[in-house]
C-alpha cells in the first residue's frame, strides 16, 4: 500500500471523510458504494464495489458470444473501466478506465452509434489510443441505477453502425442489467 500522509478523524456516528484528492483520483463519487476489507494486521481496506465486475466471467462470455456473431470488438465497462473484452483488441481494452465522455454518456443514460470523425464519436479509454471506424454503445441500468454499458468497435471503415448493432448492444445491456437482478 502507499501511503499519503494524510489523517483523520473517526466522527461520533463512526464516519470518516475520504479526502476529495483521493476520491477524485480514485474516481469515487457521491453514493458510490464501496467493499470493506479487514486482515490480520488490523487493516482496513476500502475498495469499490462494481456490481458489473461481480459478473466477471459472465459478462466475458456474452461478450465473447457477441464477438462471435458479429465479427466486431465488444467490450463490457463498470463506470471506470472496461471489466470484460473480446476480439483483435481484447488486450489494448481490458482493464483500462474508461474515458471521461463514455463516463458521462453513462451517466446520462445514453445510448450512441456513430462513425469516427462525426460530432457524438467518443473515445471509449481515457488513454484515448483505440481508433475505431464505428461504435454502438448502450448503458447497463440494474434496479434503476447505471452501473456500466455494452460497447461495440469495429476498425472497418466500410462496416457502418445503425439500427441492428444498437439493437444488439442494448439487448446485451438490458440482459447483463437483469441478470445483475437476480
Amino acid at each position: 500500500m502507499k501511503a499519503t500522509g494524510i489523517v483523520r478523524r473517526i466522527d461520533d456516528l463512526g464516519r470518516i471523510v475520504i479526502p476529495k484528492e483521493i476520491r477524485r483520483t480514485l474516481r469515487i463519487r457521491e453514493t458510490d458504494p464501496l467493499e470493506i476489507f479487514t486482515n490480520n494486521d488490523g487493516e482496513i481496506v476500502l475498495k469499490k464495489y462494481s456490481s458489473v465486475g461481480e459478473l466477471g466471467e459472465f459478462a466475458k462470455t456474452y461478450a465473447e458470444s457477441l464477438a462471435q456473431t458479429t465479427g466486431h470488438t465488444v467490450c463490457v465497462s463498470d463506470r471506470d473501466r472496461i471489466v470484460a473484452a473480446t476480439g483483435s483488441d481484447k488486450k489494448e481494452l481490458l482493464s483500462k478506465n474508461v474515458s471521461w465522455e463514455l463516463e458521462e454518456l453513462i451517466g446520462e443514460r445514453r445510448t450512441l452509434v456513430a462513425t469516427s470523425g462525426e460530432k457524438d464519436y467518443i473515445k471509449v479509454t481515457a488513454d484515448g489510443k483505440e481508433n475505431y471506424a464505428s461504435q454502438a454503445i448502450s448503458p447497463i441500468i440494474c434496479e434503476g441505477d447505471v452501473c456500466g454499458a455494452v460497447v461495440m468497435l469495429s476498425k472497418d471503415a466500410k462496416s457502418k453502425f445503425g439500427d441492428a448493432q444498437m439493437q444488439m448492444v442494448a439487448t446485451a445491456a438490458d440482459f447483463l442489467g437483469r441478470q445483475m437482478e437476480s
